[in-house]
Parts: structure tokens; C-alpha cells; sequence
């Protein structure tokens, strides 16, 4: 980085160590006049550290074993994670008395400042490959985007996952990139434009949520998937409760709960999952309420009715099985319904058959 004695230079010229002209002048000589940035600090050796000194306190530089000292005119930057993040190195104390200001960053403060970031980061446009035609054009609605941020916010406070290592916006960027990756498998295998990610997709991004966190002891415990799938189920409770506050959800939750089920999956043609909300009761305004209009694309209404269904089930509206099949449980008032509803012969039928075994008969007057 400073600078050596080249033996080759040396050999090659036939002259002494000792020379001048056998100088290797490092990367920090050769920027004079520059800036010159130094990243991941604590990973440099001690020795080179103390190299250091001499620039930022005098302003030259001294290769060891010459009496010569070059002038620099170059400003350093450096640039380090928490000490307490990564346990590879340090700053020594000396270099960093010597260092003028100490910038501190932190992570984006609002969900938008995140969403700016993400969409500046993320390979979202797959059109910017060879065959753009195969590619098609990418539409990712935004509270898709609003979830997949909204995961890595509540990553930070949830007390499962290590607050020491924190959650980069890495996390939101790889999960984004995942989202859309699932959304344009399901396109091309059901031959559908634009390509629009639904919520089901950000399921499919759960490795690369995974690896990206650190679990304090109880996270380890429950699991890293199961962690994660916590914390997107938050994050889209979060994000769905903000967008239908106003909207009147209780039709929808009232036929689930007088016995619809629904089968959804993230492989389901925009089509059949439109045909499958289609009987439900008040859903079709819900998706006016989210502004879905219905002149829509296919793919983007089904993108909201998916929003919908998987927003009831992560406030526990309703339900889902091991096998993606929505249902809800039956409210009490209305399995104390069902229970008033039934006639005296069920009721006389169902206490003969129950006192069959002891022999004995109930009769009713």
C-alpha cells in the first residue's frame, strides 16, 4: 500500500537495495492529489495502520529503509463496520485519534426512504437482457415493495433476531430481486404479461431473508424459517392493515366462515385465481377499495386479490392449511346458530344413539 524494496527492479538494473531507483511505490504514493478510500479498516494489519500515521499527522510519506519523504496532498477515507458486528479486527487507537471526523450512518428511518434505496439497488427491469422479449415488462405494485421493506423493519425489533448484527438493507434488496424471480418463473409457465409479483411470492424469498439475519438464542431455538416466515406474516398484517382501514372486510370473512374454502398457490394462472374470488361475497369491493379497476390487466387484479386473502390470513381473519386451502373457523354466534337451528328429531336421534351403549332410552314430552 506504501511502498517496497522491488529486488526484482534492483536485479534487473544492477544496482544495490540501497538505491533510490529500487523504490515500488504503493497505491498511496500513486494517488497524490487524489482521494484515496480504504474499505473494511479493523481488517488491516497493525503494521499498516501504524503506516498511516505519518500521512494523516505530517502529510509525507517514508518507504522503510530510505531516508527520502514524499510529500502527499491526498485525503483519506475510510469506511468500518461496528466493532461489535464483526469480531475480525480493530481500529487502533492511535490511527483513529488521528482520523478528523467520524461519520456514523443508520438504516433508512421510513419505509419510504428504504423503498428509494431498494428500487435503486434491485435487478428488478429484466428487460435489460439479451432476448427482452422473453423477458416481458415487470410491474411490481407497491405494496409489494411496502412488504418486502416492511420485513427487514420488523426484523430490527423483533427480539428473535441478534440487534448487535443488525439487518442491512441488503435484506429488502435480495428479497426483492427473489420476488420478482418467483413472479416471472409463474409467468413464463403460464404464459402471462406483465409480470406482476403478488404477495404469495414473498413466501418464496424466505432463503434469501434467512440468510441474512442473525438469531439470538430463542430464534435458534424456533428455527430460522419459521422466524422469517414470522416476520414476513407481521409485515404483511402491518402493511394490509394500512391499506384497508376504511374498507369493509366482514362479507368476505362471514363466507369463509359459513364454509368456503379457497385453494391458492403462487403457481395459480392470474386467471383461475380471479374465477376462484369471483363468488365470494363483498370481495369484488374490496379490490375497488385497492384500487384495483377492472379494466386492470388479469395479472394485476389477481395480484391484489391475492394481496387480500393473504392480508385476512396474516391478521388471523382466517386460516390456512399445510396445503395453501384458505377456511376460517365458524364465529361462536354462528356455531350457537347451527346448534339452536337443529330440529327435536336430530336431537332425540342423537341421544338414542348415544345411550345405545348404556341401554337406556331419553324420551321427551
Amino acid at each position: 500500500m506504501i511502498g517496497d524494496i522491488d529486488p526484482i527492479k534492483a536485479a534487473r538494473g544492477g544496482r544495490e537495495l540501497g538505491d533510490e531507483l529500487v523504490m515500488h511505490y504503493g497505491l498511496l504514493p500513486r494517488a497524490n492529489r487524489g482521494i484515496f478510500a480504504i474499505n473494511e479498516l479493523p481488517d488491516l494489519a497493525s503494521k499498516v495502520q501504524v503506516g498511516l500515521f505519518n500521512i494523516l499527522q505530517e502529510g509525507d510519506v517514508q518507504i522503510k529503509g530510505f531516508p527520502v519523504r514524499l510529500r502527499l496532498d491526498v485525503s483519506l477515507v475510510f469506511s468500518a463496520n461496528p466493532e461489535d458486528y464483526t469480531a475480525r479486527g480493530k481500529i487502533i487507537t492511535p490511527l483513529k485519534d488521528r482520523i478528523g471526523s467520524e461519520i456514523r450512518t443508520h438504516y433508512p428511518r421510513s419505509r419510504q426512504e428504504a423503498m428509494t434505496i431498494t428500487a435503486q439497488e434491485a435487478w428488478v427491469d429484466r428487460r435489460a437482457t439479451d432476448d427482452a422479449e422473453a423477458a416481458g415488462s415487470v410491474e411490481v405494485l407497491a405494496f409489494v415493495r411496502e412488504i418486502v421493506e416492511e420485513i427487514a423493519f420488523q426484523a430490527r425489533s423483533d427480539q428473535k433476531v441478534d440487534r448487535r448484527s443488525g439487518v442491512s438493507q441488503r435484506l429488502a434488496i435480495t428479497a426483492l430481486e427473489n420476488v420478482v424471480s418467483n413472479a416471472e418463473r409463474r409467468a413464463l409457465a403460464n404464459g402471462e404479461r406483465p409480470i406482476v409479483p403478488r404477495v404469495s411470492d414473498v413466501y418464496a424469498s424466505l432463503p434469501s431473508v434467512t440468510g441474512k439475519i442473525e438469531l439470538e438464542y430463542e430464534g435458534e431455538l424456533r428455527g430460522a424459517e419459521q422466524v422469517a416466515r414470522e416476520l414476513v406474516r407481521a409485515a404483511v398484517a402491518t402493511v394490509f392493515d394500512g391499506h384497508v382501514a376504511q374498507a369493509d372486510t366482514r362479507p368476505t370473512i362471514e363466507w369463509f366462515e359459513a364454509g368456503g374454502t379457497l385453494d391458492l398457490s403462487d403457481s395459480s394462472p392470474a386467471g383461475d385465481l380471479l374465477a376462484a374470488v369471483g363468488p365470494i361475497d363483498g370481495f369484488k369491493d374490496l379490490m375497488d377499495a385497492m384500487g384495483a379497476s377492472r379494466l386492470a390487466p388479469a395479472p394485476v387484479r389477481a395480484a391484489v386479490a391475492d394481496f387480500i386473502l393473504e392480508g385476512l390470513c396474516a391478521l388471523k381473519k382466517i386460516s390456512r392449511t399445510e396445503h395453501g386451502q384458505l377456511f376460517a373457523s365458524p364465529s361462536p354466534a354462528r356455531a350457537r346458530e347451527r346448534a339452536e337451528a337443529r330440529s327435536l328429531d336430530e336431537l332425540m336421534e342423537e341421544d338414542e344413539t348415544t345411550s345405545r351403549g348404556s341401554r337406556k332410552k331419553k324420551y321427551y314430552n
